[in-house]
């Protein structure tokens, strides 16, 4: 059993309270699911759980933690600094749970991660390994390592379709605890049976959690029906409110009225008899004050981001080339193997193209050749958003920074309504990027698309960092992109709502699909 107790986490720079009193207890065969928009704590919370000293430069905390024994294995959201310079021998070797593995069942690890068994002995580093390579690499040291729970941020970032199936299997077979963090929601739907919810409400000034025992699917309908029969309730009571309210004002005008316009012949009898009454009335609107502070509140919930993306002028005519890639053999990044022996992608008008493939099979690398030759075409206002946010981002900036290209007051105030419309508090638009969440990055990136005036979107993992609230949005925002958008994805659902061609890379080369 592992156990969490009143664990609260406030950030040092604006003593903002991002989760409060929160308590857990995960046991074998929980599959829990902690879910929530960018930047409400659920990674922050994870690397708690492992390590206190992870979050002690910026976040305050307080709570217990009780492991009960329990060997956790951690798939932090990024691959850490200090291993992306090892080769990938080097960072096998370094665990002694995968030193102790036979070659048997080394092997039996790659095959279940779609790799060689001389994977691990390559002298590749480890941060030219494709972002699902990297992926895989963590999970199978984890595995090798015999964890009885395993605590994974975000395992499904950058893994193809098919190590998603396999994680989604792996997660289902688990006989420990599992917690973990998502922004797949077929991965969600198909495997967790607890979902925690982490909210930021009232502008985020105020934290909330809810702990349901039930799948994702079931908790989100019990959700909004809960949220819309207690409206139903609180509008009903508030118009019962209202109409008893006008009820006692007629009558309190009515009594007043009449003691006014009294005869002094009638104060003393019907006088007292007025003025007994206007009393009673002042009892009764006291007492339906004192019921008013029970009324059924309406419901609050975190509120969906507002983005829109594009306008006319991002509207490509329909028998336009935006692409003609018929490019030459696709090579890895050091030049030795050859990817795709002859890729080719032609576009017309503003289609959707999504872009698959197995990891290390070159997709990131083909996006960032026609990002290339799209970018420097006058006919067409092309933007790229790459899978490292940090290739275009400048950390140390600010937000309100990195997209001010003015310096006029105006563009900043503009700036800063765009990022609230994105739910930025004040204080969060003047943090450095570095300090962000990965899906609040990735906000920025896409607020800098929508106010370049793009008509070509070139885009890789566009969903990967955002959270299952907020991605339908995402999906909606970029299906109705009047313009053309070709990507790299593995979000399954983006896939089938988003794009009108799949396309599968494959080492011949492009061969289209049809949406699942």
């Amino acid at each position: 059993m592992f156990q969490i107790k009143n664990v609260t986490l406030r950030h040092k720079k604006d003593l903002r309270t991002i989760i409060e009193n929160f308590s857990l207890v995960l046991n074998d065969g929980d599959r829990a699911v902690m879910i929530g928009e960018e930047g409400n704590g659920k990674s922050t919370l994870m690397k708690w759980i492992v390590d206190p000293e992870l979050v002690e430069d910026y976040i305050e905390a307080t709570g217990e933690k009780m492991t009960g024994g329990e060997m956790p294995g951690y798939l932090p959201q990024e691959l850490p600094e200090e291993d992306k310079d090892k080769t990938v021998c080097e960072y096998f070797l370094e665990s002694e749970g995968f030193m102790s593995c036979t070659p048997k069942e080394q092997g039996k690890l790659a095959r279940d991660f779609s790799l060689e068994a001389d994977f691990f002995y390559r002298d590749q580093p480890m941060r030219t390994l494709s972002g699902g390579e990297r992926v895989k690499a963590q999970m199978m040291r984890i595995l090798a390592e015999n964890p009885t729970i395993l605590l994974l941020d975000e395992p499904s970032n950058d893994i193809d379709i098919e190590t998603l199936e396999m994680m989604e299997r792996l997660i289902l077979g688990w006989p420990h605890a599992v917690l973990y963090i998502s922004h797949d929601e077929t991965l969600i739907e198909r495997t967790a049976n607890r979902v925690i919810h982490f909210e930021q409400l009232r502008r985020k000034s105020v934290c909330r959690h809810t702990v349901a025992n039930v799948p994702y699917t079931t908790y989100v309908t019990e959700r909004l029906h809960a949220f819309e029969k207690q409206e139903q309730e609180a509008l009903s009571e508030r118009r019962e409110k209202k109409i008893r309210d006008e009820k006692i004002r007629r009558m309190e005008a009515s009594v007043g009225s009449r003691l006014d316009n009294i005869s002094r012949a009638e104060r003393d009898g019907i006088g007292r008899l007025l003025k007994k009454k206007m009393k009673n009335v002042k009892a009764m609107e006291r007492r339906f004050e004192r019921e008013d502070d029970n009324m059924t509140e309406m419901p609050e919930q975190e509120e969906a981001i507002f983005f829109k993306l594009g306008d006319k002028d991002s509207e490509i005519p329909a028998g336009k080339w935006v692409l003609e890639y018929a490019g030459e053999p696709l090579l890895s990044k050091d030049g030795s193997r050859v990817l795709s022996e002859h890729p080719v992608l032609k576009i017309r008008g503003s289609e959707k193209i999504g872009i698959i493939g197995k990891n290390g099979c070159g997709k990131t690398t083909l996006l960032a050749k026609i990002a290339e030759e799209l970018l420097g075409r006058s006919d067409l206002r092309a933007q790229y958003m790459p899978q490292n946010y940090e290739e275009l981002l400048d950390m140390d900036a600010t937000p309100v920074d990195f997209l001010d290209h003015t310096g006029d007051k105006e563009e900043r105030t503009r700036i800063r309504t765009y990022l609230g419309s994105l739910k930025y508090t004040a204080d969060e638009m003047d943090h450095p990027i570095r300090e962000l969440s990965g899906g609040q990055k990735a906000k920025v990136l896409l607020l800098s698309l929508s106010m370049s005036g793009a008509n070509v979107l070139i885009l890789d993992e566009p969903t990967r960092n955002f959270s299952p609230l907020s991605g339908p949005v995402i999906r909606r925002m970029l299906k109705d992109f009047p313009g053309a958008v070709i990507s790299v994805s593995h979000d399954r659902k983006y896939l089938s709502e988003v794009c009108d061609r799949v396309c599968r890379l494959t080492p011949e080369g492009l061969i289209t699909e049809e949406p699942n």
